[in-house]
């Protein structure tokens, strides 16, 4: 049974408010609060902004030119910025466009082409794609203080910031004022409202937002009874319709779910302490992290004075995108190896085998990483250390254990999202030369006179490693971060001086122990920023290590 939960009044909030907006920006991370009118009777453009991760409000210091203050408005999330429309001033009816940069706080004029709506309250508007929808509404010319209903669409591509009436096909919905909309798919859903004869609807249309063709939908189940001024949310396949207020000046403070599959209505049953009965409250979805809630804030009462409180909803539904992140978890470490590689991304996650654990990385990279399901440790493994946290620019850095120095590539473990994770740190960015191929070949030993063949690999020194450091040696590489006393040297190259053939000497075994000793690293000296000394029998081959 979904549940309600009423929260407790903080510091900092917008305080009492109708006919505001509630907008989700961050995922729902963050929820936007503009405009409304106040408890100083009076509207404002005051933006209060609330954290649901801490539960705490604030008012940041606005940039740029503020909008007039205004109620009864709309206000769309696209991407980082809100798109503000319309509204009333309190005496005329409004047709400004404000944008508001939330990485920022900076308020925007943008110029705008093409013809745009007529100035107007008690309108809806949804986003599909680039594109901004604006629906109905009721708006007054200068010259009448008679009312206009509205059952126009226009549309403004946010990019180009063209306004464009269109025309539809189907069947529209009437003009209407203080319905909702809301967008599903390439959908807008059109839901209730007051008509031209002040008659409250409950009817349902769909646009498609491709042919742009009205549809009316033929609705079943516990059907929603008539109403106006009341707050819709979306949440995956379901709407959800809370309060808003009838012919009869009776507010409501019911709960309907429509599944728009199936076309269905449901009368929500509900535990806790919800919200008393009410008109022109603002809501939104919180973070999919949170699990299907939904908050619920303000409104007006029938004594027409304005709320403050606030409730989350807990429906207890997972959303679709919700489950693919949850099956994106559950893929196979190979699987996810293969998309890493497809992706070009230097940082790639792939099983290996248990080793000695020496230094850790820190690593970094540009693009949020999809984790791979639970890998069990050995018992007898040691505890593996993070610190891992999300930049403000969308990075994601982890901190790993180097488990394993291998020719072009680490072995590291971490633990993400509380989970031992094992993997591999690949450089797709390596220079193949000559010594190269001379690493690929292995001592050759025959028994008999010839005694012992070595393939010689070229003795000429390397380069400084500082004066040949190659920048970008991997995407991940080339942001990779070390804790103060870095336990990895610099990447280094072997060039120079490769003879065009083979040289084949014939040595004795003591002379080709030798050679091959002074061609890997000092096991001692590993932690000190030189590579791991490596085995015959663990690669089959003895040759330095190059580092990424």
């Amino acid at each position: 049974m979904m549940r309600w939960e009423k929260l407790e009044t903080q510091r900092g909030g917008p305080g009492k408010r109708w006919g505001h907006t509630c907008n989700a920006v961050r995922g729902g991370q963050l929820l936007y609060i503009v405009g409304g009118y106040g408890e100083d009777n009076a509207q404002t453009n005051k933006v209060h902004v609330y954290d649901t991760t801490t539960r705490t409000w604030s008012e940041p210091e606005m940039q740029g030119t503020l909008p007039v203050p205004r109620d009864s408005h709309s206000c769309t999330t696209v991407g980082d910025k809100l798109f503000v429309f319309g509204g009333t001033d309190g005496n005329i009816p409004l047709k400004d466009l404000h944008i508001l940069d939330t990485s920022t706080n900076t308020w925007m004029t943008p110029y705008v082409k093409g013809e745009g709506p007529e100035a107007r309250e008690g309108h809806s508007a949804a986003l599909i794609g680039k594109r901004l929808f604006i629906f109905g509404g009721c708006g007054k010319s200068f010259d009448t203080p008679v009312e206009e209903y509205f059952d126009d669409l226009y549309i403004l591509n946010t990019e180009t910031m063209l306004w464009k009436r269109v025309a539809t096909t189907g069947i529209p919905p009437a003009k209407r004022n203080s319905h909702t909309c809301v967008s599903w798919k390439n959908k807008i859903i059109v839901i209730g409202g007051e008509d031209t004869q002040n008659y409250y609807m409950s009817d349902v249309h769909m646009l498609d937002a491709d042919t742009l063709t009205w549809t009316k939908l033929v609705t079943n189940g516990e059907l929603l009874p008539p109403r106006a001024g009341h707050t819709t949310i979306a949440l995956g396949k379901n709407l959800f319709v809370f309060g808003g207020f009838t012919d009869a000046e009776d507010l409501y403070n019911d709960l309907y779910m429509f599944d728009l599959e199936t076309f269905t209505w449901t009368k929500v049953m509900t535990i806790g302490e919800g919200p008393s009965a009410r008109f022109s409250m603002a809501g939104s979805t919180l973070h999919p992290q949170h699990g299907g809630v939904l908050m619920f804030i303000g409104g007006c009462n029938k004594k027409l004075e304005a709320l403050d409180d606030m409730f989350y909803l807990f429906t207890g539904i997972v959303t679709e995108n919700e489950r693919d992140e949850r099956k994106l978890e559950k893929l196979s470490l190979r699987k996810q190896l293969r998309l890493k590689s497809q992706e070009q991304q230097g940082l790639t996650l792939t099983p290996v085998c248990d080793t000695d654990t020496p230094p850790m990385l820190t690593l970094e990279t540009d693009k949020p990483m999809a984790m791979p399901s639970h890998v069990q440790f050995p018992p007898n493994r040691q505890n593996v250390y993070v610190n891992e946290y999300h930049n403000p620019h969308g990075k994601r850095t982890f901190q790993a254990k180097v488990t394993k120095n291998i020719t072009n590539c680490y072995t590291i473990e971490t633990v993400i999202d509380g989970k031992p994770l094992r993997g591999v740190l690949f450089s797709n960015n390596i220079k193949k030369t000559a010594a190269d191929d001379l690493r690929r070949k292995r001592v050759a030993v025959e028994s008999g006179k010839k005694g012992f063949e070595h393939v010689m690999m070229d003795t000429t020194k390397s380069p400084d490693p500082e004066q040949h450091h190659t920048p970008g040696a991997t995407s991940a590489a080339s942001d990779m971060k070390t804790p103060a006393a870095s336990n990895a040297s610099p990447p280094h190259e072997v060039s120079g001086g490769v003879k065009s053939s083979l040289e084949v000497n014939k040595l004795n075994p003591s002379t080709a122990a030798e050679d091959t000793a002074n061609s890997i690293p000092n096991p001692n000296h590993a932690h000190e920023g030189e590579s791991e000394a490596l085995t015959g029998e663990e690669h089959g081959v003895l040759a330095p290590t190059q580092q990424v």
